[in-house]
C-alpha cells in the first residue's frame, strides 16, 4: 500500500472513532472499514480481463446467486434524526445455504446482529433478532425471481437491541443480470403473531434496489440502501448510497470487500438515520 493510500485508511478509521458512544463494540464499525477499505486498495489482480470476470463479480454480488456463503457486514450510524443526539453500530452475521428438495433450488439466508443502540438513559448492546427466510428460485429469464416465508425468532438479549416478539412474513427478490453489472431488488415483511411479556406488536416493510456496476480487475461500484417503513410506530425512511468494492479469489473461495455511505434522503417520524456506513467482507465457497 502506498503512503497516499496508508493515509485515506487511516483518516477514515481516525474519523469514524469520533463517535461519543463510548460502548466498546463501537469499535467495530472503525475496524471493519478500515479493514475493508485497506483490503479493496491491496487485494491481488485476480482476473485477466474478460468476460469472466464480470461473471465472477456479478455472482458475488447476486443475492440469488446459489452457493453457500458467510459474512461479515456493519452498519455505523453516525447521527439520527430526533431528540436522541448519539450514535449507533450493528454488527451483522449473515449467512446463506443452498438447498434442493425434489428438484426445487431454494436459498435460506440467516441474520443475527449484535448491536449498541442509544435508549433514553443509556447505551443498550447485545444480540439482536434472529432473521431467516427461505427463498425458492422460480424458473424464470431473463429476470431471476425467488419467493418464499420469513421467519424472526426473539433472541435478542436486551428490550432495546430487539422487538421482543415472534414475527413471521414473506420475502421476494427479483435479480437481473446485465453484461455491465447487476439490477434488481429484495423485498421483505414481517408482523408480530404472538405476545411476548407485553412488547408492542411489529409490522415492518423493508425494501432493498440494488444496482452493482463493474469495472475492471474485480472493482465494481454500487449502491444497496434498505429503505424501512415501520407501519406500527409511523416511521420510515430511504438511504441512498454509493461505494465500491473489490471482488477476489483467495484459493477456492470468492471474497468480496465493500464500503458504501448511505444518506437518507427522505423519512418520517423520529430516531432514524441521517447518514450510515455499511461495510461489509462476503466469503462465497
Amino acid at each position: 500500500m502506498s503512503a497516499s493510500e496508508r493515509g485515506l485508511t487511516n483518516a477514515i478509521a481516525s474519523w469514524l472513532s469520533d463517535g461519543r458512544c463510548a460502548v466498546s463494540n463501537l469499535r467495530l464499525a472503525k475496524n471493519v472499514a478500515g479493514a475493508v477499505l485497506a483490503t479493496i486498495l491491496v487485494a491481488p489482480r485476480a482476473y485477466a480481463g474478460d468476460s469472466s470476470e464480470d461473471n465472477t463479480t456479478n455472482s458475488a454480488n447476486n443475492p440469488l446467486t446459489a452457493q453457500s456463503s458467510l459474512n461479515l457486514q456493519n452498519y455505523y450510524i453516525p447521527s439520527f434524526y430526533g431528540p436522541l443526539n448519539s450514535d449507533a453500530n450493528s454488527l451483522l452475521l449473515r449467512g446463506l445455504i443452498p438447498l434442493n428438495f425434489g428438484g426445487v433450488q431454494q436459498l435460506v439466508r440467516f441474520t443475527l446482529p449484535f448491536s449498541a443502540n442509544p435508549s433514553p438513559d443509556r447505551y443498550a448492546d447485545g444480540l439482536g433478532d434472529l432473521t431467516v427466510f427461505d427463498l425458492i428460485l422460480l424458473p424464470t429469464k431473463p429476470i431471476l425471481l425467488a419467493v418464499g416465508p420469513l421467519f424472526v425468532a426473539p433472541t435478542a438479549t436486551d428490550r432495546f437491541t430487539g422487538a421482543g416478539r415472534w414475527q413471521a412474513g414473506a420475502a421476494g427478490a427479483a435479480i437481473s443480470t446485465q453484461s455491465w453489472g447487476l439490477v434488481g431488488s429484495l423485498i421483505t415483511y414481517q408482523h408480530s403473531f404472538a405476545d411476548s411479556f407485553g412488547r408492542e406488536p411489529t409490522s415492518l416493510l423493508t425494501a432493498q434496489p440494488i444496482v452493482f456496476y463493474n469495472l475492471p480487475q474485480g472493482f465494481y461500484l454500487r449502491s444497496s440502501g434498505v429503505w424501512n417503513f415501520d407501519f406500527q410506530n409511523d416511521l420510515g425512511y430511504i438511504p441512498i448510497g454509493l461505494g465500491a468494492g473489490k471482488v477476489t479469489k483467495i484459493g477456492n473461495v470468492t471474497a468480496n470487500f465493500f464500503v458504501e455511505p448511505q444518506y437518507t434522503v427522505y423519512h418520517y417520524g423520529e430516531q432514524v438515520p441521517h447518514w450510515q456506513i455499511y461495510a461489509g467482507m462476503n466469503f462465497q465457497f
